[in-house]
């Protein structure tokens, strides 16, 4: 996984409407924040754009794919929760932070408080 210099500064450019985004670079890509929260990420020089239930359809009817970084050792790999944007909206700056912010609301309500587990059983903290 990649990303040149060159495709992340267009797409950080193209971002600037939805504040002060910033990226990170890992793995040899890059991930996208706002305000501390990843909601996109660069990889082989394509956008990928945090999805959940509420805004994967709009990116499954525009034919787009998720993020799928390693296969495993029979060749499948699992989907993270990031899909790709069409290119005509990677193209129009309003209509990527539109995506964008659908993408951001995404990570937040991924990050809402509440949603933590709970050990159960033996070793759980319990007092004895």
């Amino acid at each position: 996984m990649s990303v040149t210099q060159g495709y992340l500064d267009f797409v950080v450019d193209q971002l600037q409407g939805l504040g002060e985004v910033t990226a990170r670079r890992m793995f040899g890509g890059a991930g996208l924040y706002l305000d501390g929260r990843m909601f996109g990420l660069i990889a082989e020089d394509e956008l990928y754009l945090r999805v959940d239930a509420i805004n994967r359809s709009r990116h499954e009817a525009a034919g787009c794919h998720a993020f799928r970084p390693f296969p495993d050792k029979a060749g499948r790999s699992a989907a993270m929760p990031y899909w790709t944007v069409p290119p005509v909206v990677l193209d129009d700056r309003d209509g990527l932070c539109e995506w964008a912010r659908a993408a951001l609301a995404a990570a937040i309500r991924k990050s809402r408080p509440g949603r933590k587990c709970v050990k159960t059983g033996a070793g759980s903290g319990g007092s004895s």
